[in-house]
């Protein structure tokens, strides 16, 4: 597992402060790295992974601001530019993707197509 620099993923300063939160007071986080990804699957074709996860022998380990996710290096030609944000409204509470390689989304925004 290598560590790597330069971000494919960026976050704001929203989705930085819940993730720490998390990091602090989730106990299914504690020893664990924050991962993202993609998976098969939602109404687009694809779904967003973002969880606390144990690091595996083929991940990459990025340095973000406070904190190190992993990622298995085959998603990152679908992530690659994605903006995380975490929105704390009375309308919309949760991380939200902006994905600049989606062709298409579904209307809630956690699957998509390339």
């Amino acid at each position: 597992m290598e560590t790597i620099l330069a971000l494919p993923v960026k976050f704001t300063e929203g989705a930085i402060r819940e993730i720490q939160r998390l990091m602090r007071e989730d106990a299914s986080a504690q020893d664990k790295l924050l991962r993202v990804g993609v998976k098969g699957g939602g109404c687009s074709g694809m779904t967003y992974v973002l969880n606390f996860d144990d690091a595996k022998p083929a991940d990459v380990v990025y340095e973000a601001d406070g904190f190190n996710f992993i990622m298995d290096p085959s998603h990152e030609m679908y992530l690659y530019g994605m903006e995380v944000n975490f929105e704390s409204g009375l309308n919309s509470r949760g991380f939200t993707f902006t994905n600049p390689n989606a062709s298409k989304t579904c209307g809630c925004g956690t699957s998509f197509a390339v």
